[in-house]
């Protein structure tokens, strides 16, 4: 039998796409609240988690890059996972990674025993690893929890690309390591990856305007930033492809368009745009904190009008939104 001949006696497409997610197709990589004086704010993460998780949210990143990780303390770190997962009923993924094995499974450790269900591990950044460390790295944080974890790939972030087959080496030598955010920002790459794949490994797109390309290789679903806003229309974006209404999801993806350019610049690098956003829906947020710092005056009006292009009044609902 020709490859076209198995193909054709496959299930029909998209039925290895279309099976539920282990965490849902949209999680927030949620911003961390800080009050006037730049303390941790809890009670605006309790509010600010139950507000994403009402939009439509599948689980929450806590404590990533958009949640200033790097900016808090391990105290504030657990602090926050116990809050959160105390306060919600949707998953809550812990970002526990950091540069330093010994340090991230601590972390990984603490995180376990305040409630949170899944792990997220960035690529050790600044040491610049090789593949044998990166792949050594990971197994060692897999192997102190028996949660699933998350590869979290960005190389613009971290210096080192997590390659292919690193990723394969620990997608089927690993058990618990389960998925990959995905910000290397090569879609190629990325469909290579998962044909090589076990069945049940996922891919999540750590880059929002790359979800919809990535769901039409073989991902699963999006670990947001744009989602603080506009998560329902990441969900029809997502329901229409997984139902096959490809122009209708391409037509929602174009409405994404600005959000994406909004979220992230070398003016106002992301997580300025996102609490920005969460402050003009009158939600906590306060400002970032240093090297980050404060964001421009008129970011929120520039948040208000990306957001009114969607549709979104000032309660944060969708009022109309068409594909």
């Amino acid at each position: 039998m020709s490859s076209m001949d198995q193909i054709g006696a496959a299930e029909p497409s998209g039925t290895k796409r279309s099976k539920p997610a282990r965490f849902g197709r949209i999680s927030t990589a949620m911003v961390t609240p800080f009050d006037e004086e730049g303390r941790l704010d809890l009670d605006g993460a309790i509010r600010l988690a139950r507000f994403l998780v009402e939009q439509g949210n599948d689980s929450l990143v806590l404590a990533g890059s958009t949640g200033e990780g790097s900016m808090l303390s391990d105290t504030e770190k657990v602090d926050l996972w116990k809050a959160v997962a105390e306060a919600v009923t949707c998953p809550v993924i812990a970002n526990a990674g950091t540069n330093d094995t010994t340090h991230s499974i601590e972390l990984v450790k603490k995180a376990e025993q305040v409630g949170v269900e899944g792990i997220l591990a960035v690529t050790p950044y600044y040491v610049r690893p090789s593949q044998a460390g990166i792949e050594a790295h990971f197994k060692r944080i897999a192997e102190a929890t028996n949660l699933p974890v998350v590869v979290y790939d960005i190389p613009v972030r971290t210096g080192r690309k997590v390659s292919s087959s690193t990723l394969l080496n620990l997608a089927y030598s690993v058990p618990n390591i389960v998925g990959v955010k995905d910000a290397a920002g090569d879609v190629a790459a990325s469909a290579r990856l998962l044909a090589e794949a076990p069945p049940d490994f996922e891919l999540y797109s750590g880059d929002d305007s790359l979800t919809l390309p990535l769901l039409s290789v073989g991902g699963v679903g999006v670990i947001g930033v744009a989602t603080h806003w506009a998560t329902p229309v990441f969900a029809q974006m997502i329901e229409a492809y997984f139902t096959g209404r490809v122009d209708e999801a391409v037509a929602f993806n174009r409405l994404l368009l600005e959000s994406y350019a909004f979220e992230t610049s070398e003016e106002t690098p992301n997580p300025l745009p996102a609490k920005a956003a969460m402050r003009a829906l009158g939600l906590p947020a306060g400002q970032c904190r240093l090297p980050l710092g404060d964001a421009p005056d008129d970011l929120e009006e520039r948040a208000k009008a990306v957001m009114a292009g969607l549709g979104i009044a000032a309660t944060g609902k969708v009022q109309e939104v068409h594909g």
